[in-house]
């Protein structure tokens, strides 16, 4: 099997992120998607190794901010290789609270969700956080979102060992037809 097919999927590039007693925390996400247009829903698949794995799961809200292609990797790298259990990820980023008091980032984003959580499904190494929107906003009407394979081709950056995204290296073939 060639795992590589899997880096032909289309995503995009968020953070995701909530507050949860006075704890805030969030990290870097490539599998936000719609669910349903009515109600307005979707879904994103976080490690139960992440730190805000938990902090989802006790708050029951979460946001979603798109990132824009533009993102430095400073922010990318704090909330995607790093872990909140160790640094305060929101100390050098503009942020405000939503009405489920959820922190929205404000840098580098483009258009955000706030949610709250209908259905969580278990699917072994990660949970799915399946939720309703409540709340939406267009920050940057001509931002351009990064996408998964804008970061992997034109920035030469790697999902973090915690993403769904996350292929050994060791388990990729050489594909002759790219």
């Amino acid at each position: 099997m060639d795992l590589e097919a899997l880096f032909k999927i289309s995503y995009g590039i968020y953070i995701v992120a909530t507050k949860y007693n006075d704890i805030i925390n969030g990290y870097i996400s490539n599998d936000v998607f719609q669910v349903t247009a009515e109600p307005p829903s979707l879904a994103s698949s976080c490690s139960k190794q992440n730190y805000t794995c938990d902090l989802i799961k006790g708050s029951g809200v979460f946001t979603v901010s798109v990132l824009s292609q533009n993102t430095p990797q400073k922010i990318i790298q704090v909330f995607g290789y790093k872990s909140g259990r160790d640094i305060k990820k929101f100390e050098e980023i503009n942020y405000r609270f939503g009405i489920t008091g959820a922190p929205i980032v404000l840098d580098n984003t483009i258009a955000y969700y706030e949610c709250k959580v209908t259905q969580t499904v278990d699917v072994g190494t990660h949970l799915i956080f399946i939720a309703d929107i409540i709340d939406s906003q267009i920050l940057d009407s001509k931002g351009i979102p990064m996408t998964y394979n804008y970061y992997r081709e034109v920035r030469k950056a790697k999902a973090p060992k915690n993403a769904p995204t996350f292929i050994d290296p060791k388990k990729l073939i050489s594909n002759p037809h790219t």
